[in-house]
């Protein structure tokens, strides 16, 4: 048996072995993307407090740092460690934490760096758990000293692991703001009480395999593979939302069928407040898609697209005036409002007037999409206190040709009589503040689906910008959102706190 093992063949062969010959084991854990110097004095100062030395790293796909992290895959960092003398036995852990590797391996010590030694600046907020779980097993938690390198900034500034245009931006960024700062205001943001306010939509994603053109019409021939359905539109705000403050309240309608009802309230109710009114009339909005998949360079194309959206919008005069009293009762107890107007019938005039005129702080959001183009326009709006919107919605609400972005964008701006940020794809985002835009370049190109890229990034801006964070810090974390938000399939899962920090943290280390 060689050095790199797995958990199972450690946990019944080599764990038996090690307690009979009476030996101290010491675990080591990280992600290791590139051994540095830092890393052997860690490895061999860890050596020195037992007998035998496990290194676990987190596989590849657990890793929060961002996309395209970690630069080496999981093959070549476990060869990596089994290369080095001091190290024993290395093995990959399949969780975000390192539970899996406590549990197999129980050792009598646990080692981290000196970094790790105050718990308040442990971004994950997990080394407290990893102590309680090393203690449970009878084990006890030290900490290493020594110089301090990173990987991280390894990666960034010598092989390049951030495009030029990033390392620019990010050089310009750290001369004004902190990762204290960022944090200071993720604290502030967790005592937000948040109103989400806009339609549930279901996605439906079908996954194909192209087999070429009909053979006597014109469209694609394919073969269905599987299907998922992911909660979307103003429920997957919320979700975003939710990792960042435990009081976030989603308002809306859905339609009568027990089956959606009863997967959100299993799914969410611990997490978010839903207060859903239901229309028996008009059924909850579901968009199918159906894509195929580069696997390759795990890419989604989408081949096409359907709905359930009805002709004619609005809902019965019962429901949605059921919908205005729940509004009407408590939208003054909330800090801040996030309004998600998908233009599908939900907000109407009424609603815009009861929300613009008594929301404490207005987050907006008015999306243009293939069922509403043209008719579902920003600037029916006169409030925002902070506003998102793309480049087909800012043409469309300042349809001259002769104009450029910069000049409608200042418009817009001038409209609300507010700030806000033009997102604009693989170019980025665009920050207007005091009629003054700053440009932010996009912070990976590599995609998997953009689908819900625009609410990521419309939630960690939001939110950071309700917290009374700069509209810089509210710039770098929506982009973080977007660009975490393009490595998600659909609304498959949420843009989790955790995973922003750790990315934003990877981004300052330069």
């Amino acid at each position: 048996m060689g050095k790199i093992v797995t958990k199972a063949e450690y946990a019944e062969d080599i764990k038996k072995k090690v307690k009979q010959d009476n030996k101290t084991v010491v675990l080591c854990h990280g992600v290791f993307d590139l051994v540095h110097p830092g890393h052997i004095i860690h490895f061999e100062q860890a050596k020195t407090m037992g007998d035998i030395l496990v290194v676990s790293i987190t596989s590849e796909k657990y890793v929060r740092k961002g996309p395209g992290r970690p630069y080496f895959n999981d093959e070549m960092r476990l060869k990596f460690l089994a290369a080095i003398e001091c190290i024993d036995y290395v093995m990959l852990s399949e969780e975000y934490t390192v539970n899996d590797i406590v549990e197999a391996v129980e050792p009598d010590i646990y080692v981290k760096g000196e970094e790790y030694r105050s718990s308040k600046d442990d971004i994950t907020g997990k080394i407290t758990e990893e102590r309680e779980l090393v203690e449970k097993h009878g084990g006890r938690i030290e900490f290493t000293t020594g110089q301090i390198f990173s990987s991280t900034k390894l990666i960034n500034t010598a092989m390049s692991g951030l495009p030029e245009d990033v390392r620019a931006y990010m050089e310009d960024f750290k001369s004004k703001c902190s990762m204290e700062d960022i944090k200071k205001y993720a604290e502030k943001a967790s005592r937000l009480k948040v109103l989400v306010v806009g339609d549930v939509i279901i996605d439906k994603y079908a996954y194909c395999n192209v087999q070429g053109m009909m053979s006597k019409d014109m469209g694609y021939s394919a073969r269905l593979c599987n299907t998922e359905e992911y909660f979307g539109g103003s429920l997957a705000v919320a979700r975003h939302l939710s990792t960042f403050t435990p009081n976030v309240t989603l308002l809306s309608i859905i339609g009568n069928e027990e089956n959606i009802r009863l997967a959100m309230f299993d799914e969410y109710a611990d997490k978010i407040n839903l207060r859903l009114v239901y229309s028996k009339e008009v059924p909850t909005i579901i968009k199918q898609r159906y894509l195929s998949r580069n696997e390759k360079r795990d890419e989604y194309r989408k081949i096409f697209a359907i709905n359930n959206i009805p002709d004619k919008l609005g809902y019965e005069q019962e429901t949605k005036e059921k919908f205005i009293d729940r509004l009407s009762e408590t939208i003054e107890e909330y800090d801040a409002v996030f309004l998600c107007d998908f233009g599908h019938g939900l907000i109407d005039e009424k609603v815009m007037e009861i929300i613009q005129r008594r929301a404490k702080y207005l987050i907006l959001n008015c999306q243009t999409n293939s069922s509403n183009k043209g008719r579902n326009i920003i600037t029916k709006y006169n409030r925002a206190d902070i506003f998102t919107l793309d480049q087909n919605e800012l043409n469309l609400a300042f349809p001259s040709y002769a104009d450029s972005e910069e000049i409608k964008v200042r418009e817009l701006s001038k409209h609300f009589n507010g700030n806000g940020w033009l997102t604009r794809g693989a170019q980025g985002a665009w920050q207007i503040d005091d009629e003054k835009i700053e440009r932010c370049p996009a912070f990976t190109l590599s995609v998997k689906d953009t689908i819900g890229a625009g609410d990521a990034f419309f939630s960690l801006a939001g939110i950071f910008a309700a917290a009374g964070a700069p509209m810089e810090i509210g710039t770098f974390m929506g982009n973080i959102g977007g660009a975490l938000g393009a490595n998600i399939v659909g609304n498959r899962e949420s843009v989790e706190k955790v995973n922003a920090l750790k990315f934003a943290s990877t981004l300052l280390n330069i």
